[in-house]
């Protein structure tokens, strides 16, 4: 048992998996291999709920969860094998606030395995497809909580977001994701990666929706009314090796946000360059003492693709840690002037197109390209929003942008991607059947 999450090892009640056409199994057997190949595998287990209350601000909302995220009765798998029969004996805080909203949580998705993975393609349970092209990988670590929203199994879904995890597969996925200020939403019941970058993170269609599961899942008492006026571009963001077609996307949304009113400033963050590394050593020492027990006892059990990322942190000395922690520090101080001279920061979520399934890549330099421009928002400690500005004009991949803001500003990022969904029409897309 972990008694940390609640969970005992005995069986789950019956489940069942998506297959590619939106029917369902009927029994709790894994489907074979053939029939897995077949779907679009964002479900792991489908939830039978009969309990939800009939009222409340989230009222008749489908909602589907993370298999990271705990609910009561049913496994949180983790997409590992090592916790395939792990039952939640309690929902997690986070859970609890959407069934007393009125939510109906109704599935656990699909993920990549521990939250280690930017495509998602290391979960023991099936890798998950991107619904716009089952060629293509949906993101990660939450890609089935991007994909199921995109193809409609739920109205919207919880992700968790470390480096990018809510982020990059709401871009891939072309929907709505938040990754909140840190510490906003309570991580009781869900299971960690780095307690000092983990939230819970809601995704839906749009922003609206995204806001009013935020004002749900919220235990942050501050609030701002002030509004957002002055949008800072940065004029290089890390590197200017960025896809052409993304640059396009993200430059048309910018224009969009100036017909709007806003201002937009030209701006340079100091450090930005460096902030992946920083994330990278505080993260991988963190998962490293979180499985060093797991990789010493059975790393068999691993995924190969996990067991190489989690690896990278068992190397990383103490001296290593302190000097990352140190230049955590100095990058949130260069950022608190960035947002003293603006209200709120516009670029892009990735820096290229949505990765084929078998890429062929290395995962960790993979790993580092798709996450270069998430990385670096999750060293910061207020809210990201990822909304939809368009479609790359050779793959036809949805694209992304991120739009940032001071802590807890989640209000200016709502009020600026609402404006913005109300005078374009991006997030209204949905997948060829």
């Amino acid at each position: 048992m972990d008694r940390r999450r609640g969970c005992d090892s005995v069986p789950a009640r019956g489940e069942c998996r998506l297959t590619r056409n939106g029917g369902q199994g009927t029994n709790s057997r894994a489907l074979s291999p053939r029939d897995l190949d077949r779907t679009l595998a964002s479900v792991i287990t489908w939830i039978d709920q009969t309990d939800a209350p009939c009222g409340g601000p989230l009222a008749g909302m489908r909602i589907g969860v993370k298999d990271n995220i705990d609910v009561a009765g049913t496994a949180t798998t983790c997409a590992s094998r090592f916790f395939e029969h792990t039952v939640a004996k309690s929902n997690s805080d986070v859970v609890a606030r959407l069934l007393s909203a009125g939510a109906q949580v109704t599935a656990k998705l699909n993920m990549a395995e521990f939250a280690v993975g930017v495509t998602s393609q290391n979960s023991a349970a099936a890798a998950p497809r991107n619904p716009w092209n089952l060629d293509r990988v949906p993101g990660g670590s939450s890609g089935g909580s991007g994909a199921a929203v995109a193809a409609g199994l739920v109205d919207a879904s919880l992700g968790t977001d470390t480096g990018g995890s809510v982020r990059l597969p709401a871009s891939a996925c072309g929907v709505t994701g938040l990754r909140p200020t840190w510490g906003s939403i309570s991580n009781v019941g869900v299971f960690p990666v780095s307690a000092g970058f983990d939230t819970v993170g809601p995704m839906a269609r749009s922003v609206a929706d995204v806001a009013r599961i935020f004002d749900v899942l919220s235990t942050d008492s501050y609030s701002s009314s002030r509004p957002a006026r002055r949008i800072g571009v940065p004029r290089v963001f890390i590197t200017d090796d960025v896809d052409p077609a993304i640059s396009e996307a993200v430059d048309a949304a910018a224009r969009e946000l100036s017909a709007l009113g806003y201002e937009l400033v030209p701006i340079d963050i100091l450090g930005a360059a460096g902030a992946q590394d920083i994330v990278y050593t505080l993260i991988y020492s963190d998962l490293a003492r979180e499985h060093r027990d797991r990789i010493r006892q059975a790393p068999e059990l691993f995924q190969p693709a996990t067991l190489e990322r989690i690896s990278l942190g068992l190397n990383i000395t103490d001296a290593q840690r302190d000097s990352a922690q140190a230049g955590c520090v100095e990058y949130r101080l260069g950022l608190e002037s960035v947002f003293d001279e603006v209200d709120v920061v516009l670029t892009p979520t990735m820096p290229v197109d949505v990765p084929f399934i078998d890429g062929g890549d290395d995962v960790v330099e993979q790993s580092r390209r798709m996450g270069q421009f998430s990385y670096p928002w999750s060293l910061h400690n207020g809210p990201t929003l990822a909304v939809p500005v368009g479609f790359h004009s050779i793959s036809g991949m949805p694209v992304g942008a991120q739009l940032t803001a001071a802590a807890h500003q989640e209000r200016q990022l709502f009020e600026v991607g609402l404006r913005y969904q109300q005078s374009t029409d991006w997030h209204l897309a949905t997948p060829p059947a």
